[in-house]
C-alpha cells in the first residue's frame, strides 16, 4: 500500500462510518519512525491508525508523536488497540492490504514470515514482537 491518498481517503470514510473524526495525519519523513498515523477522535478516545511505510499492513494503536518535537522520550513500541468496527471497515476499504490485531502484533517476531525486515535491523535491534518489528522508531 504505497498510495498515502488512498489511506487518507480509508481512514476519512472509516471514521465517518463509526461516528468518528479524523483529527491528524502524520506522514513519516526520513528513516524513522517507519509508519505514518492517522488520528482518529472517537467518542472515549483517540485512535492512531498506524500505517507501515514498507508493507501492506495497519495497526490501531494509542496515538504517538513523530519525535522529539512532540514530547516522544525514547522510541518504546506501540501500545495497540483493539477496536473491532475500525479494524473491519478499514480492511474493507484497503484490498490487499492486512489490519493486524493486537494479538498478532504483541505476538512473537517470525523472520521468514515478514523477509522484507532488515536481518541487519533484526539483529541489531532483536524485536520481540511483531509489532516492535512493523513499527518502530529504529534509525
Amino acid at each position: 500500500m504505497t498510495d498515502l491518498r488512498a489511506f487518507r481517503r480509508a481512514c476519512h470514510a472509516a471514521a465517518r462510518s463509526i461516528g468518528a473524526t479524523v483529527v491528524e495525519f502524520r506522514f513519516a519523513e526520513g528513516v524513522t519512525p517507519n509508519f505514518h498515523q492517522a488520528l482518529i477522535a472517537c467518542r472515549d478516545r483517540t485512535v492512531a491508525v498506524a500505517r507501515a511505510t514498507d508493507a501492506a499492513v495497519l495497526a490501531l494503536a494509542e496515538p504517538r508523536a513523530l519525535g522529539p518535537a512532540h514530547g516522544v522520550a525514547g522510541s518504546s513500541p506501540l501500545s495497540f488497540l483493539d477496536v473491532p468496527a475500525l479494524t473491519a471497515t478499514l480492511a474493507g476499504l484497503l484490498p490487499g492490504c492486512r489490519v493486524l490485531t493486537p494479538a498478532e502484533l504483541d505476538g512473537p517476531f517470525d523472520a521468514e514470515a515478514w523477509p522484507h525486515v532488515s536481518s541487519r535491523d533484526i539483529a541489531y535491534w532483536r524485536p520481540a514482537t511483531l509489532g516492535e518489528a512493523l513499527f518502530n522508531y529504529w534509525d
